[in-house]
């Protein structure tokens, strides 16, 4: 968990209060020991950050964890009551043990995230689809991991047979209570729960947490209330002997404690936690406070209307006001230093439009574990991005080109590349792409494939060897990407009188005929009817494409699949050839889209 203090660098005014001009306690000798209600949720907000852009594999089993970790409450409150003849106060005594496990271990328990990704959802800074993804993730991995344990309690021999029995008696018990009665003791240990998670981060020191922990857990079983994965666990257990049907089990048990512990948490956060925050504390926790937060179609729809979270740390020296008339070319850039000829390749594609404007954004990347941020180091951060793109402002100014540079601070460089473009309605993003593959060591909120496969705008990947777009080479077929090449070359062409090539793969001598027509059909489509024209008749592209531009400067190449940034990423491309030959390669690819189906249901 990361902490925040969040501050400008101005003392607060209990702190000026504490201190004398010596620097010793202005108020006794008592200094103050605990977190501000703002700092406790600047902490849960870093903590939300966390878990709310973990993958679904990592809070998986960090939950799947959790659920057991509750089988030892269970198993443990059980053999106390068989060992103390159900006495109330001595057989709750080790009830808490699981719970202490999960918190201190930093696990993924459902009834904890009720708090620490609901702040984040009240601040518009989480989609509520995130919220339920998250939530739907950890709730999955919770029981599972209880109903292993509860599976192993039956068949592993692992109670006596005397606790077995008392076992069943809980969980009977629990199933005979009405409905209302279980949401509403439910919603009381939700609170708890919650509260819990405040305090943890309003605590200095592990033995605080691990009093507040144990203390607030014992209230449950002491207070007959009732956790939802304990419930689950109970009921599994029971169910696992024949005594309970499953789907009775979940409709008249564990669903109305799931809903009361839900409820109880959010209603906690929503009026008691969150409004005794005062209104700085979103200021203090995100770079631009209230003016980075989703929107309303965002929040409630999520990636589906366009951002689902926004990043911890972002901020741009120079904010950009899109304007929907002009041709966006968006430059990502990570080492302002090396990527001059993306900005000259850029200058050049916009310098035949008149309404185009070239927006180059350094994307500084900032360690995993870089949580805390006050105003200072944003300042400098933004100053020392200035003086590195200072050169890159000099290289644009040689076109007569409507220029915009920026500056994003993220963990998750390849994210915010997709989060940028679709803010700032780009229409074409130029990006390099270097062999240390500086793109793919990024984290990313959304898995690598669901961001490519929804591209914001067209795509150029410029693998540079020396921009030189004297001489291209142009490998032709049917298909969006190959005209979008087909595009960009004759850009080229009238900025800077390239000489253009069309290459045509054909399998055999006698398809050669119908390879020049199509060649001839196609430029003459795309324009570009005084290109050179050249159809191969070996049947190998890739080495066809090695051949003819071992006299060009530059190639331009139409992905031949849906996902290029994805295989990228993964180096998975299936086009050898980008190693193999000498000059420079420029991957193109067109914007996608998904339907609804497929945003809700997946890949066709």
């Amino acid at each position: 968990m990361s902490d925040i203090d969040g501050t400008d660098g101005d003392e607060s005014l209990r702190e000026a209060v504490e201190r004398s001009r010596s620097g010793a306690p202005a108020v006794g000798s008592v200094v103050r020991d605990r977190f501000s209600s703002d700092e406790v949720f600047q902490r849960i907000v870093a903590a939300a950050d966390e878990e709310i852009t973990s993958g679904a594999r990592e809070l998986f089993f960090s939950a799947l964890a959790a659920g057991f970790a509750i089988t030892i409450t269970f198993m443990l409150y059980v053999s106390m009551k068989t060992s103390t003849d159900s006495d109330p106060v001595l057989s709750a005594l080790l009830y808490p043990l699981g719970f202490i496990y999960i918190i201190i271990g930093g696990y993924q328990l459902y009834t904890e995230n009720t708090l620490p990704p609901v702040a984040l959802t009240l601040e518009r800074l989480a989609s509520v689809p995130a919220l339920l993804r998250n939530w739907l993730v950890v709730l999955t991995g919770n029981f599972t991991g209880g109903a292993l344990g509860a599976a192993a309690l039956v068949f592993g021999g692992v109670l006596s047979p005397e606790a077995g029995t008392v076992a069943a008696e809980i969980a009977r018990e629990g199933v005979a209570t009405a409905w209302w009665s279980l949401f509403s003791k439910a919603a009381f240990a939700g609170l708890i729960v919650a509260g819990v998670v405040w305090v943890e981060y309003a605590a200095r020191d592990t033995i605080s947490r691990l009093v507040v922990v144990y203390l607030a857990f014992l209230a449950i079983p002491l207070g007959g209330l009732y956790h939802s994965v304990v419930a689950f666990t109970e009921m599994t257990y029971l169910a696992l002997h024949g005594d309970l049907a499953l789907g009775v089990g979940l409709m008249e048990f564990v669903l109305p404690v799931l809903l009361g512990n839900t409820v109880g948490g959010v209603v906690l956060v929503t009026v008691v936690n969150y409004f005794q925050t005062t209104e700085e504390r979103l200021e203090s926790a995100r770079f631009e406070g209230a003016a980075r937060q989703l929107s309303l179609p965002e929040w409630a729809l999520g990636s589906l209307a366009g951002r689902s979270y926004v990043p911890l740390l972002d901020t741009e020296d120079a904010p950009v006001v899109a304007d929907d008339d002009a041709y966006r070319i968006l430059v990502p850039i990570l080492n302002p230093r090396t990527e001059g000829d993306l900005v000259r390749l850029a200058a050049l594609l916009a310098s035949e439009r008149e309404d185009a404007v070239v927006s180059p954004v350094h994307i500084v990347q900032t360690p995993t574990d870089r949580s805390r941020y006050g105003s200072t180091e944003r300042q400098q951060v933004v100053e020392e991005s200035n003086k590195l793109m200072a050169d890159l402002a000099e290289v644009a100014a040689e076109y007569d080109i409507e220029y915009e540079s920026s500056t994003v601070v993220s963990q998750r460089s390849f994210e915010a590349l997709f989060e940028v473009a679709r803010r700032n309605h780009a229409d074409l993003v130029v990006m390099q792409w270097d062999d240390d593959r500086v793109w793919g060591a990024a984290r990313a909120n959304r898995s690598l494939s669901d961001l490519t496969r929804e591209l914001p705008c067209d795509f150029l990947v410029l693998k540079n060897r020396g921009f030189d777009p004297s001489d291209i080479l142009l490998p032709t077929e049917e298909g969006q990407n190959c005209e979008l090449s087909a595009e960009v070359g004759r850009r080229l062409r009238d900025a800077v009188g390239a000489d253009l090539s069309l290459l045509h793969v054909v399998d055999s001598a006698e398809d050669r005929p119908a390879g020049e027509q199509f060649l001839e059909r196609w430029a003459r489509e795309q324009q570009l009817e005084g290109a050179t024209r050249t159809v191969d008749d070996s049947g190998d592209v890739e080495a066809a494409i090695a051949r003819e531009a071992r006299s060009r400067s530059l190639v331009i190449i139409g992905a031949t699949e849906r996902g290029l940034l994805s295989r990228l990423v993964h180096d998975s491309l299936n086009l050898a050839v980008i190693d193999d030959i000498e000059c420079s390669v420029l991957l193109t690819e067109r914007a996608t889209s998904r339907s609804l189906s497929e945003r809700l249901f997946g890949r066709r």
